[in-house]
């Protein structure tokens, strides 16, 4: 019989090669591990303008506890939130709100008590047990087809005047886009709205100092965001922040 010896050469190189397979799954696990997705709570101070610290955390507006939770919701289609379109239900923040206050979302919206027109509020108490905040504010992004992220501008004032108006010293704002099932640019959605809810501050800072105004100041803006968009949210508002200039008033 005749063995098969393999010859030294032979060994050396496949044992070569295992060592390149090992150091390669290596650096993949590690690839992996640094580019594991953050948990839900995780938050981070990006920057501070006007004395207001700018957050971004991973959560949902239902689970956020703050004095007034914003939402952005778009004029009612047919299973608009639930669609497979939209994200899945376990990151569809907008459905963890719905299905918290008994599909009240959906019902406002589908029977026209608020259609969701761009820049439309209200403003609602929800009942105790069913979301965090004491108090939750939609916005209107009107038709989803004729949607622009510089809409986010003009959303992020209204939430601010709002959140003055109420007297709160901090808020946090989900756009949800994402829930709703529009592909839109995360970082410059996230930096339109802190750039309107900045400039309707300064507009604030302003009238106070013509004794027009006797608001209390906010102190703190939280963008929430589902966890794939933490860092893209986070690095943009970051960017954005480093080269705003307030309005000299």
């Amino acid at each position: 019989m005749t063995k098969n010896i393999t010859p030294k050469s032979h060994r050396s190189t496949l044992k070569s090669a295992i060592t390149l397979i090992a150091v390669a799954l290596l650096n993949l696990n590690t690839a992996s591990a640094q580019t594991k997705l953050p948990a839900v709570g995780t938050s981070a101070v990006v920057g501070t303008v006007d004395h207001i610290d700018i957050t971004t955390t991973v959560q949902s507006p239902s689970n956020q506890d703050t004095p007034l939770q914003i939402i952005c919701v778009f004029e009612y289609t047919e299973g608009d939130i639930t669609s497979t379109q939209a994200l899945p239900a376990a990151a569809n923040g907008l459905l963890h709100v719905d299905k918290a206050l008994n599909g009240l979302l959906t019902d406002l919206r589908k029977s026209g008590k608020f259609a969701g027109h761009a820049l439309e509020t209200l403003l609602l108490t929800p009942p105790k047990g069913t979301i965090a905040a004491q108090k939750l504010l939609l916005i209107g992004l009107g038709n989803r087809n004729n949607f622009t992220p510089d809409l986010m501008i003009n959303v992020g004032r209204v939430g601010m005047r709002e959140a003055l108006r109420l007297g709160v010293s901090s808020y946090s704002h989900a756009s949800d886009l994402k829930d709703a099932g529009i592909d839109s640019p995360t970082g410059i959605v996230a930096s339109n709205v802190i750039k309107g809810a900045l400039e309707a501050y300064e507009t604030e800072l302003y009238l106070k100092s013509k004794n027009l105004s006797n608001t209390k100041p906010i102190t703190k803006i939280t963008l929430l965001t589902g966890p794939p968009f933490f860092a893209p949210s986070g690095d943009a508002v970051k960017a954005f922040i480093q080269t705003y200039r307030p309005a000299v008033n």
